[in-house]
C-alpha cells in the first residue's frame, strides 16, 4: 500500500471512530440502553400514533428542557431519563419512531414504549397503542440497522452488553382488567396475573434470542395508591384501595419467582427485578421523609381523574409547585417522585452493570 492510500485508509478509520458514540468508542460497561414499556417510560412514541393517550401538550412538560411537552407523562423527566444520565449518556434514549433514532445517537440504544400497552396485547390494542409485540418487532428493526452499520460482531457485544429495561403492567390492571367485563368474567384476577406472567416470560425469552444478556424489569407499583384508582374503585374512601394493592403485591411475587426460573433456565442471563412498589409506597405512606406534601392528588387540575388529554392547558387548579407533589396526573408520578423511584433503580441495578 504506498503512502498516499495508507493515509486515506488512516483518515477514514480516523472519522468512522469520531462518528461513533463515546460510550461505544471507550467500550464503557454500559454502551447502549434500550427501553420497552408503557407510559411510565415513553418518551414520545405515542405522539406518532392515531390514539389518545398522548401527553405532547401543556401542561405535560412544564418543567421540562425549555418547558417543552415532548410526550413524557410528567411535569418533567422520567425515572429513566435520570437513569441515562446516572450512566453517562450524553442524551436520553429517543424515541424510536420519531425518526431522531440514527446518526452518532444510533449505538446509543433506543426508546420503544408506548403509553397505553401492557404485558397483554390486547391492553394496547383497547388504546392503538404499540403492544410489546410490536415494540419487540420495531427492536428487531433496530438492531438490523446497528449490524448493518457495525457488523454482526460488534453488535453482538453491543446488544448482550447494553442494559434492556422493561416498566409495564399497570395498564393490564387499571386501564383493563378491572374496568372490561370480557377480561374480568373470563379470568379471576389469579388466572390473569398468570397470563400477563407467560408474556413476561416469552418476552424475556425473544429478548435472551435476539443477544440481550443485562435485563432489568420493574414490578408492578401500589396501583391501589394511584389518584385515578382510588377515585374509581375506592368507594369515596381517601385511602389507597388494598384490593388493588394486594392484586400488585401476589403479581409481583409471581415475577419474581418466574424471574428466577428464567435465569436457570437461560444461561448467561443477567435478569434483576427492582421493586418500585416499595419504594413508591414509601413516598405516599411516608411523604415528610422525602419533602413531600401531598400523595392524594395529582398536581394536574384537581388530581381526581385528569390524565392524558384530560390534563390539559384548560385544566384548572393545576399545581405552582409540582416537586411537592408524589403524582404529576392521577396516573404517574412526578419529576420529582421520578428522581426518587430512579435512584433506587440505579441502586437494585447495580449488577447489571457490574
Amino acid at each position: 500500500m504506498d503512502f498516499q492510500m495508507l493515509l486515506a485508509a488512516s483518515f477514514y478509520l480516523l472519522c468512522l471512530i469520531h462518528s461513533l458514540p463515546f460510550s461505544y468508542a471507550q467500550t464503557d460497561r454500559v454502551p447502549a440502553l434500550f427501553i420497552f414499556g408503557d407510559s411510565t417510560v415513553d418518551v414520545g412514541n405515542n405522539n406518532e400514533l392515531p390514539t389518545i393517550i398522548k401527553a405532547n401538550f401543556p401542561p405535560y412538560g412544564r418543567d421540562y428542557i425549555n418547558q417543552t411537552p415532548t410526550g413524557r407523562f410528567s411535569n418533567g423527566k422520567l425515572a429513566t431519563d435520570f437513569i441515562a444520565k446516572g450512566l453517562r449518556f450524553p442524551s436520553s434514549q429517543p424515541p424510536y419512531l420519531s425518526g431522531q433514532v440514527g446518526g452518532r445517537n444510533l449505538l446509543l440504544g433506543a426508546n420503544f414504549a408506548s403509553a397505553g400497552s401492557g404485558y397483554h396485547d390486547t391492553t394496547a390494542q383497547l388504546f392503538q397503542a404499540i403492544s410489546l409485540t410490536e415494540q419487540l418487532e420495531n427492536y428487531k428493526e433496530y438492531r438490523g440497522r446497528v449490524i448493518e452499520i457495525i457488523r454482526e460482531e460488534n453488535a453482538t457485544s453491543l446488544f448482550s452488553r447494553g442494559i434492556h429495561l422493561v416498566s409495564t403492567g399497570s395498564s393490564d390492571f387499571v386501564q383493563n382488567y378491572y374496568i372490561n367485563p370480557l377480561v374480568n368474567i373470563v379470568y379471576n384476577v389469579d388466572q390473569f396475573s398468570d397470563l400477563l406472567i407467560q408474556d413476561y416470560a416469552n418476552f424475556v425469552e425473544d429478548l435472551y434470542q435476539l443477544g440481550a444478556r443485562k435485563i432489568g424489569v420493574t414490578t408492578l407499583p401500589p396501583i391501589g395508591c394511584l389518584p385515578a384508582a382510588i377515585t374509581l374503585f375506592g368507594l369515596g374512601s381517601d385511602e389507597c384501595v388494598e384490593r388493588l394493592n394486594r392484586n400488585a403485591m401476589e403479581f409481583n411475587q409471581r415475577l419474581n419467582s418466574t424471574s428466577e426460573q428464567l435465569k436457570i433456565r437461560l444461561p448467561g442471563l443477567n435478569l434483576v427485578v427492582v421493586d418500585v412498589y416499595q419504594t413508591l409506597y414509601g413516598l405516599i405512606t411516608r411523604p415528610g421523609e422525602s419533602g413531600f406534601t401531598e400523595t392524594r392528588h395529582g398536581c394536574c387540575g384537581t388530581g381526581l381523574v385528569e390524565t392524558s388529554i384530560l390534563c390539559n392547558a384548560l385544566s384548572l387548579d393545576t399545581c405552582y409547585n409540582a416537586t411537592e407533589y408524589v403524582f404529576w396526573d392521577t396516573f404517574h408520578p412526578s419529576e420529582a417522585a421520578n428522581e426518587h423511584i430512579a435512584n433506587d433503580l440505579i441502586v437494585a441495578g447495580y449488577h447489571l452493570v457490574y
